[in-house]
C-alpha cells in the first residue's frame, strides 16, 4: 500500500495526521485501581467529518454540555446514538483503532519480562513486540489464580506492582522483601505445571529485582517499567505507519508523556520499525478529532471492562471488533473471544 488508506487524511511534508486519547489511565498503578482495562484509540478522521459528526451528535443528543464525552454515548436512552456512532454510517470504519490493555495480564506479562526474561524495561523494540497470551506470561496469567487462589495470587501482583512503581512523590520505602517473601511462599506449595515452573525462576530473581529497582530510583528519566500508555501509542505509529508512511501523533494533554518519555518514543518509532514524525498535544475540547478519540476510548474501555466481568452485549461487541487491535495487550479467554477482531489474526486477542 501507497500512502494512508482510503479515506484517511495525509498532510503535506507531514505524511499521516493520528489523533489519540485514552480512558482508563493509572500510570503505573495496574492492580488493585478503579479501573481494569486501559483503552487507547487513534483516529485518522478529516477535520470536515468530525466537525460534522460532532454536530450529528449534538443533534441528536441534545445536551447543554459545553463538550461531550463518552459517557454522553454510553446512556440507555442514546444506544442508537452509539451504534451509529461506530456503525458503517458513522465517522470511523477503516480510520480508527482502539489499543486495549487488561491491566492484570499487563502486569503479569511485565513480571515475566522483568524478572524472568530478563528485558530491560527501556528497550524500545520490545514496546513494538506487544505482549501475547501465548508463552509463560498468560500461562501464569491462567493458572496463578486456580493454583494459589485468587485473593493470594492478587496480593502476589499487588506486591510486584508496589516494587517496581517508582516515582519521585511515593519515594524509596518500598523493597523487595514483601514480594520475594510472598514469590518463597507460594514457591513452597510446589505447585505443577507452567506456574510453578514460573514462579521457581522469578523467587530467583531478587538481584535482578533490586538492580532494576535501583536504576528507576536513580534516574528518574528512565521509562517507568509498568507503564502502558508508550506501548499503546508505540503500537498506533507502527501500525499507521507501517508502509512507511510519516505519523503525526496528536494527543490530548497528558501529564505522563514527559520530555524524556517522548524521546523514548521516537527511539521507538523510528525506520524500520515506524516512522514518528512529530508529537504535539492539544486539549480534546479544541478538536473535533481528539474527540471522536475520547469516544472511541471510553466506549471500548467500559465494554471490554464488562466483557471482563462476564456481562454479555453481542450487538456492541459486533461493532467494537473491526476497531480492535489484534496486538492488544489481553490475558482473559472468555472476554478475549467476545472482542477478538476474528480468526486468523495474530497476537494478542487471538485464540490461546
Amino acid at each position: 500500500m501507497n500512502g494512508p488508506p482510503a479515506g484517511v487524511p495525509a498532510s503535506p511534508g507531514r505524511g499521516l495526521e493520528l489523533f489519540c486519547d485514552e480512558s482508563g489511565y493509572e500510570g503505573e498503578n495496574l492492580v488493585g485501581g478503579i479501573t481494569d482495562v486501559f483503552a487507547h484509540a487513534a483516529v485518522a478522521v478529516p477535520a470536515a467529518d468530525a466537525a460534522d459528526c460532532i454536530r450529528e451528535l449534538r443533534h441528536r443528543i441534545r445536551s447543554p454540555a459545553t463538550v461531550y464525552k463518552a459517557n454522553h454515548l454510553q446512556r440507555e436512552k442514546h444506544r442508537g446514538t452509539m451504534v451509529w456512532f461506530l456503525g458503517p454510517d458513522g465517522p470511523l470504519p477503516g480510520r480508527a483503532r482502539v489499543h486495549l490493555t487488561e491491566k492484570a495480564f499487563f502486569a503479569v506479562a511485565r513480571l515475566v519480562d522483568l524478572l524472568v526474561s530478563g528485558t530491560d524495561p527501556a528497550d524500545a523494540p520490545a514496546m513494538l513486540r506487544g505482549v501475547s497470551a501465548h508463552g509463560p506470561a498468560g500461562a501464569l496469567y491462567r493458572e496463578g489464580p486456580l493454583v494459589y487462589g485468587r485473593e493470594r495470587w492478587q496480593a502476589f501482583l499487588a506486591a510486584f506492582n508496589e516494587l517496581m512503581w517508582v516515582n519521585t512523590r511515593r519515594g524509596a520505602e518500598t523493597s523487595a522483601d514483601g514480594f520475594f517473601r510472598l514469590a518463597e511462599a507460594l514457591h513452597r506449595e510446589g505447585a505443577p505445571g507452567a506456574a510453578g515452573r514460573v514462579l521457581r525462576l522469578v523467587r530467583r530473581a531478587r538481584r535482578r529485582a533490586e538492580e532494576l529497582r535501583a536504576a528507576l530510583l536513580a534516574d528518574p528519566r528512565t521509562v517507568p517499567a509498568l507503564d502502558s500508555l508508550l506501548p499503546a501509542l508505540a503500537a498506533a505509529v507502527g501500525y499507521w505507519g507501517r508502509d512507511g508512511t510519516a505519523v503525526t501523533v496528536v494527543h490530548d494533554r497528558q501529564t505522563a508523556l514527559t520530555e524524556e518519555r517522548v524521546a523514548r518514543l521516537y527511539e521507538v518509532c523510528r525506520p524500520p520499525r515506524a516512522r514518528l514524525h512529530a508529537l504535539r498535544f492539544v486539549d480534546a475540547e479544541t478538536d473535533p478529532r481528539v474527540q471522536l478519540a475520547d469516544f472511541l476510548a471510553g466506549i471500548a474501555r467500559k465494554r471490554a471492562s464488562e466483557a471482563l466481568a462476564g456481562l454479555a452485549d453481542p450487538e456492541l461487541d459486533e461493532l467494537l471488533r473491526p476497531y480492535v487491535d489484534p496486538d492488544s495487550a489481553w490475558g482473559d479467554a472468555r472476554s478475549r473471544a467476545l472482542l477478538a477482531p476474528g480468526p486468523g489474526r495474530r497476537a494478542g486477542l487471538t485464540s490461546a
